[in-house]
């Protein structure tokens, strides 16, 4: 085995520069942080502070007053017809700009629509405060039609 002494002082032209495969790999481990975060993986993000999390849950709150007879009552069942996370835009006075889908259930086109005319039809929502603000959350929806969202969510039966 060579020692370090022993390494020649000309790099072997073939090989790439260490320096540059460390940064393609902290590169690719930042990306794959970026996409399980942005899916709800990898556990509570470090920039979701207890005041976002408080304006989730009032926010959650909000939907279930509006919608009290479509949520699902105790443990969701073990297969859910659809799932999916929604970003809500937000003006100053709680009034929707805009829905957008981070994970939608595209094999359930009806529901998406669904959720997203419910949403819609919930504002104002409460108000974010000035220059408006986003409210995110899982939607979990069963064959019949009720809800849960993950920030209020009472669990789900094991198979």
């Amino acid at each position: 085995m060579p020692l370090p002494s022993d390494t020649p002082a000309t790099p072997d032209a073939s090989a790439p520069p260490r320096r540059m495969l460390l940064r393609l790999a902290a590169a690719a481990g930042a990306l794959g942080t970026a996409i399980l975060a942005g899916c709800g993986f990898g556990g509570r993000p470090a920039a979701r502070s207890a005041a976002d999390m408080a304006f989730r849950r009032q926010s959650a709150r909000h939907l279930y007053g509006r919608y009290a007879n479509r949520i699902y009552r105790g443990m969701l069942p073990p297969m859910l017809y659809a799932v999916g996370t929604l970003e809500v835009n937000l003006a100053a006075n709680g009034q929707v700009r805009s829905v957008r889908w981070m994970r939608g259930p595209t094999h359930a086109p009806e529901v998406m629509r669904e959720i997203e005319t419910m949403v819609r039809a919930a504002s104002p929502f409460p108000p974010p405060g000035s220059g408006g603000g986003r409210y995110v959350d899982t939607w979990l929806w069963d064959r019949s039609g009720r809800f849960q969202l993950d920030s209020l969510t009472e669990g789900q039966l094991r198979a």
